[in-house]
């Protein structure tokens, strides 16, 4: 423009128009000026080019991201408002120890865990977490391992074929295809019991309460919890070891596990050594014959990220600010009260992968669809690309389906949003 006049005051208008098959539209914002001159034109752009079908259900979820693990971030979430005083210091250093301390004194006092109980970040995730628990503590008696999904499957795997555990002791296999749980009261109280308390990859937890766990049990409970912890009541009298990750309902970050353990488990790591069973060092939790108790106090046993620390302890706090664990259970199953309404006003085509309502998962929730599997693909791609839902493609190994997380860090408002948007995706792969 002349430097004599005066730039055009931009103001910013919505518009949308049909393609010439007159099925699809453009929306974006167009910035022009308000000023009375043919010289304005010069000051129009055009940005947040975005392509949306013409018979869009409705508005978009405002964040989109639905993924089952890694899962979403809390609400609010700025990497920047993170405690970065322990960045580029050691684990090992005060600092560092008062932090993991920190986040395991948190951990204890928001899930309820008895005073009793031991808690320890662990490396690997909840799988490394699990499996440090299952090399150590079984042999000593029969055990019950029970599945009904991937994750648990792969634990009875590690049973019978890296622990070769048939040369020693009885292994019984309780297991349920996808959708469906096993008939849990088969399991004998007697025997140690290896079970997930919800399959991320089917939709199906077990029941609240935990009711088919003995009290006067003598074998131990191994409960993976991954995706329940934090969203799901924990009924912690009836578990021994317990397993998670902080990357499932508290959006964390991947590569570390959290244990607990109850006195019992404790009793078992110290009375009991397997035989011709070398356990690799981040295994390793005791010290000639004793507990390693430094684990639990925040002397992790390899180097852990304390980025990724300073990022859980974020997501704790912004857990104890809404009310603790009542609070972000409340949130999942008003997510999923959400998925279920939608789901039965559209029965004809969509349904729970899970059969029975009390099994219900409300982090994981499975959903299958009268679709063919490549047109399921085609459903996940289409919702992808129009910037609907990320991530939400069923597991590799499950039955095809659709998998959305509606774990606690996901808003109802978004799960809400969404759901038109299948019923839209649905009509364009069908070809209705």
């Amino acid at each position: 423009l002349p430097a004599t006049q005066p730039s055009p005051t931009p103001t910013s208008i919505m518009m949308r128009f049909p393609t010439a098959a007159a099925t699809r539209a453009a929306a974006f914002v167009a910035t022009r000026s308000t000023a009375n001159n043919p010289v304005a034109s010069s000051a129009v752009r055009f940005s947040a080019l975005r392509m949306m079908s013409a018979a869009a259900p409705g508005p978009k979820p405002e964040n989109i991201e639905f993924s089952s693990g890694p899962c979403k971030k809390r609400p609010g979430y700025d990497v920047a408002a993170l405690d970065q005083r322990v960045l580029g210091r050691s684990h090992r250093s005060k600092l560092g120890k008062e932090r993991l301390a920190f986040a395991i004194s948190e951990t204890k006092r928001l899930l309820g865990v008895p005073d009793d109980y031991l808690v320890g970040i662990v490396p690997a995730s909840d799988t490394g977490a699990y499996e440090m628990a299952m090399w150590n503590v079984l042999g000593a008696r029969d055990i019950d391992v029970c599945h009904w999904e991937s994750f648990g499957k792969g634990w009875f795997a590690d049973a019978i074929s890296h622990l070769k555990l048939r040369d020693t002791v009885t292994v019984n296999e309780h297991t349920a295809d996808y959708g469906d749980l096993p008939d849990l009261g088969k399991t004998n109280s007697d025997n140690d019991i290896c079970f997930t308390f919800n399959g991320t990859t089917s939709g199906v937890r077990v029941k609240e309460g935990c009711d088919f766990i003995s009290d006067d049990r003598k074998g131990l409970t191994l409960c993976d919890a991954t995706s329940a912890c934090f969203a799901m009541n924990m009924p912690w009298d009836k578990l021994d070891i317990t397993t998670y990750s902080w990357q499932k309902v508290l959006g964390g970050e991947g590569g570390h596990g959290v244990l607990v353990l109850s006195p019992r488990a404790v009793e078992r790591l110290e009375s009991f050594t397997p035989e011709n069973r070398p356990l690799p060092k981040i295994f390793r939790l005791t010290k000639k014959g004793k507990l390693d108790a430094g684990i639990f106090k925040g002397a992790t046993i390899n180097t852990p990220s304390m980025l990724a620390v300073e990022d859980y302890i974020d997501a704790l706090t912004w857990a104890d600010s809404l009310g603790g664990v009542p609070a972000l259970v409340k949130i999942a199953d008003d997510n999923l009260a959400v998925v279920d309404k939608f789901v039965s006003e559209n029965s004809s085509w969509i349904n729970f992968l899970a059969k029975d309502p009390e099994t219900r998962s409300a982090t994981s929730v499975c959903l299958t669809l009268d679709l063919t599997a490549d047109q399921i693909k085609a459903f996940v791609a289409l919702l992808d690309k129009e910037q609907v839902a990320l991530d939400i493609g069923g597991y590799r190994d499950a039955p095809p389906s659709i998998r959305i997380w509606c774990g606690s860090t996901v808003e109802t408002a978004d799960v809400e949003a969404l759901m038109p948007w299948l019923k839209w995706a649905f009509d364009e792969v069908k070809g209705n």
